[in-house]
């Protein structure tokens, strides 16, 4: 049972962004709607004022990073992204560039990783617009084309005359996947810190622990392939070494091994997952190498919808 304090937090971080009361009293089966909704409603200029990032504002950063996931994988399985009713919302509603194809799987178990990743991530939209409700952002404009190349070239494992399709075979598509799994693990890990809604954190949470599987099908696969070909350990840490040079100060990405020493679990000394802040996740999927803060590039043409647009200055 909710204690009444609690649920007050809960309904007022919440309405920072705008969700609709009613909607999230009926989420937690709150009696007495009326009187708590009063008693949130003369609260509310006390917490906004402790309060500076709202839980609604987090989850629509992570719904942000979602909606670049879901039409990622979505389009490798099925050749289209998000259907209609999954896309719209607050601000301007962003095309879809790149993609429109899918992959030729050739390995069955790859391609039935791709079909079930791809689901979840539609499943973790869908599941984060239901509880951000009238708040949730729109799709923002998301590149799946141009950027993998951008990214692939920063690396060092394509160039202009050799161009990097994620889409042309299926190791292609695990070292796209590879640029994003890690960082929706460290995403969330480090967003868990800034929630305080105890139901949203639990459903945090939960994400997250989904994206970490995730991480591992993608990382374990690849260490697999990579002891058919070896190249693919070098090209798997060329990308780790990419988001390590634009994530920020410290030195945490890591990649997969070795065909004599695997590392599929990315950890700290004491075996722990690291974080990321939502500044630093910014200057990886804007594939920011400027060492500047910036509100917009690589996969997000625009920048993301919401109120956390900016990434961390690096330089």
């Amino acid at each position: 049972m909710f204690e009444e304090k609690f649920i007050k937090n809960a309904i007022d971080r919440s309405a920072e962004t705008g969700l609709d009361r009613r909607k999230l009293l009926g989420m937690v089966g709150l009696a007495g709607a009326g009187a708590a909704a009063a008693a949130v409603a003369s609260a509310a200029p006390a917490m906004a004022a402790t309060t500076p990032v709202s839980d609604g504002t987090i989850l629509n950063f992570a719904l942000n990073l979602e909606y670049l996931e879901a039409e990622f994988y979505l389009n490798a399985v099925t050749g289209a992204g998000l259907p209609a009713g999954l896309i719209s919302g607050s601000q301007t509603t962003g095309a879809v560039s790149g993609g429109g194809r899918a992959v030729n799987f050739t390995t069955p178990a790859i391609k039935n990783y791709a079909t079930e990743i791809a689901q979840d991530e539609k499943q973790h939209v869908a599941f984060l617009r239901a509880a951000l409700g009238s708040a949730a952002v729109a799709r923002p404009a998301i590149n799946i084309g141009a950027a993998f190349q951008s990214a692939a070239v920063a690396a060092g494992i394509a160039t202009a005359s050799t161009p990097f399709d994620p889409y042309a075979n299926e190791i292609n598509f695990l070292l796209a996947a590879f640029i994003f799994e890690d960082v929706g693990v460290t995403a969330y890990k480090g967003a868990a810190g800034l929630i305080a809604n105890k139901t949203y954190l639990d459903a945090a949470a939960g994400i997250l622990a989904v994206e970490a599987y995730h991480a591992g099908i993608i990382r374990t696969t690849l260490y697999a392939q990579g002891l058919e070909t070896p190249a693919i350990f070098a090209d798997v840490n060329a990308i780790s070494g990419l988001r390590d040079a634009v994530d920020g100060s410290t030195d945490d990405d890591q990649g997969i091994g070795s065909a004599t020493v695997g590392n599929l679990v990315p950890t700290d000394s004491n075996s722990i997952a690291y974080s990321r802040t939502p500044g630093e996740v910014l200057n990886i999927v804007y594939l920011n190498a400027t060492g500047n803060s910036v509100s917009k590039g690589g996969f997000f043409t625009n920048g993301l919808n919401g109120a956390l647009v900016a990434s961390t200055a690096n330089g």
